[in-house]
């Protein structure tokens, strides 16, 4: 969990010594309306929940408490409540309403009943409630004796329902850690190695050595040929099917140079974009690809001293050099902190589908975060790698265009 300041660490830490979330479900008990109110916008601001309840069970709650208290949630049982109520609609929380994942209890200075009693209750409950109960006691001054006392049965506090509730929101939307030994997920680590071994330059690899890397974790790629013979590329082109993309193999930005063409239909088309294509400077090939369609997405890895692989994934194309909108992790990555990464990017909602549009396949997204995080692991040789643009669907992501930087 990452924390920004001491408050936000102390309360994340006692959000650790209680039971697990295992719901985003909240009930709140309160004798206050407003602070009930304010924990319910938190909670509801950070993707948790505060439903409705209602129905006999709830009509049953509600005879056992005074007029004018609320069960509908929060649970008001007012100022007037008591330790012997509070003790009450704990136990429907626990028992009764099974929709209840977790219960918040907001009891601070009525200035009508007896503290010591209510917190002796909550006490009680926290020790033998299966579902976490989180004490709010805001009172620090005003009941400076009793919260001490309930601390020192080895009890936490929080006194800030809305620092709460973020500190909830966070470590709900924190993937689990990853488990400590490296899952290979099929990755082939001695032909990576055989690879890398074979390359006697620093700098970026041919596009040949590119898909040999990327094959060994079983990245899917892009039918793709790389020649200096028009005739060899036609061939290929009518072999895979119009329409095709031909590139300038040499520049490492091809775009900045004029050396992508979209869209090619024809033999006559390719041979044209050829001729123009090997003019450029340091052109050293074509490469022709089978033009796809779909949602394109990027990944890229950078290697840093003493922490391995930043893992880098978003959308693709200008998404990523205009809207900065990217995720990061540290290699290597589990399924779930892939999952989180897709989750956490502000374009999540495109990956989703919009507007009538199928969304993409998030597991095949996801697996190929993963198996090229973990192919890193084993590559330190690997000093940058960009997969720019993927092209997804609902059914698969392919790899397009990548290039990876060797330093040995």
């Amino acid at each position: 969990m990452r924390c920004f300041s001491r408050e936000e660490l102390t309360t994340v830490g006692c959000i650790f010594t209680l039971p697990p979330l295992k719901g985003k479900n909240f009930a709140i008990v309160t004798h206050a309306g407003g602070p009930g109110v304010m924990l319910t916008d938190a909670l509801s601001k950070g993707g948790l929940s505060v439903p409705k309840i209602e129905g006999p069970l709830a009509d049953e709650l509600k005879g056992k408490l005074f007029p004018g208290s609320s069960v509908s949630n929060p649970i008001d049982f007012l100022a007037t409540g008591t330790a012997e109520q509070l003790g009450t609609v704990i136990d429907y929380c626990e028992n009764q309403f099974d929709q209840i994942d977790a219960i918040a209890v907001i009891y601070g200075t009525p200035g009508l009943t007896q503290l010591y009693e209510a917190y002796d209750v909550l006490d009680q409950k926290i020790q033998t409630c299966k579902k976490p109960v989180f004490p709010i006691l805001p009172s620090l001054h005003t009941a400076g004796p009793e919260v001490a006392e309930f601390l020192a049965k080895g009890h936490v506090n929080f006194s800030d329902e809305v620092t709460l509730a973020t500190a909830l929101s966070q470590i709900m939307q924190t993937p689990m850690p990853a488990p400590p030994e490296v899952q290979l997920y099929g990755i082939d680590i001695p032909r990576l190695h055989k690879i890398i071994l074979g390359i006697e330059e620093n700098g970026y690899v041919p596009p040949q050595t590119v898909r040999e890397i990327l094959s060994c974790a079983g990245i899917p790629l892009v039918p793709e040929l790389v020649s200096t013979s028009k005739d060899e590329l036609i061939a290929f082109a009518q072999k895979v099917g119009y329409p095709v993309v031909a590139k300038v193999v040499g520049p490492v930005h091809k775009s900045d140079v004029g050396g992508v063409a979209l869209n090619i239909r024809t033999a006559e088309h390719l041979a044209l974009e050829y001729d123009r294509m090997m003019q450029i400077d340091g052109a050293t090939g074509v490469m022709v690809q089978k033009m796809l369609k779909g949602t394109e997405l990027f990944i890229g890895a950078k290697y840093e001293e003493r922490f391995g692989h930043v893992v880098l994934c978003g959308l693709g194309g200008i998404f990523v050099e205009v809207l900065k909108d990217v995720s990061s992790g540290l290699a290597p990555l589990s399924y779930g902190e892939a999952y989180s990464m897709i989750h956490s990017l502000r374009g999540y909602k495109i990956l989703k589908g919009t507007r009538g549009q199928k969304g993409i396949n998030e597991q095949k997204y996801a697996e190929i975060i993963v198996r090229l995080s973990t192919l890193l692991r084993f590559a330190t040789e690997i000093k940058e790698m960009d997969l720019n643009p993927l092209l997804a669907d609902e059914n698969g992501v392919v790899a397009v265009d990548a290039r990876i930087l060797i330093e040995k």
